[in-house]
């Protein structure tokens, strides 16, 4: 490595932080300068987490979302560990070197995850874990009313009316609405009001 026109190994690495970091940029750039620009309301307001931002801010949200998710980041991690050393378990150089290494690297996973299943046993015995669920009760009034009249109502077939059709015949229905109002009784009284010649 004597020829100065040699990267080094972090030279290498910057070349390809500086490339990766080009095209996040190029491809951003391009979706700015490529993408239709049509704005509507809709898609002006605020979305996030499928849900519509509806009201305030300050809502209560179950911690336990943060506690699953803190658990399963945390063996999700710790995963990481177990593959460099199944590759370091697997090379022969090490196990021909000393038999015993063999044994050791199976007794450190051993201690390893003992120690992570404690931890979950831990997580596990203290609730963290368990997801309350709502207990779903069918709600009981008491009413004066059988059940054998709701199963009645609901057991027959109703006709659906069209409603263009209802439309034209309107006039009919507010003949129909004074002929009702003319048999009503009358309040005794009818309030006068001046009316606008007077």
């Amino acid at each position: 490595m004597d020829d100065p026109a040699q990267l080094s190994e972090y030279g290498k690495i910057l070349v390809i932080a500086l490339v990766g970091i080009l095209l996040v940029c190029m491809t951003i750039l391009l979706a700015k300068v490529l993408s239709p620009k049509k704005p509507n309301p809709e898609k002006l307001s605020t979305y996030e987490c499928g849900e519509e931002a509806i009201g305030s801010s300050w809502v209560q949200i179950n911690p336990r979302f943060y506690v699953i998710a803190l658990v399963f980041l945390l063996f999700d991690v710790e995963l990481i560990f177990v593959f460099p050393w199944a590759t370091v378990f697997g090379s022969s150089e090490l196990s021909a070197a000393d038999a015993r290494w063999g044994w050791f690297t199976l007794a450190e996973m051993g201690v390893f995850l003992g120690i992570l299943i404690i931890g979950l046993v831990y997580v596990w015995k203290r609730g963290d874990i368990s997801w309350i669920r709502p207990t779903h009760q069918k709600p009981v009034l008491s009413v004066g009313i059988p059940a054998s009249a709701y199963e009645l109502i609901n057991s027959k077939s109703y006709v659906v009316r069209d409603y263009k059709k209802a439309q034209g015949t309107s006039t009919d229905l507010v003949e129909e609405d004074t002929a009702t109002a003319k048999s009503k009784p009358s309040l005794g009284f009818r309030p006068k009001f001046k009316s606008s010649k007077d």
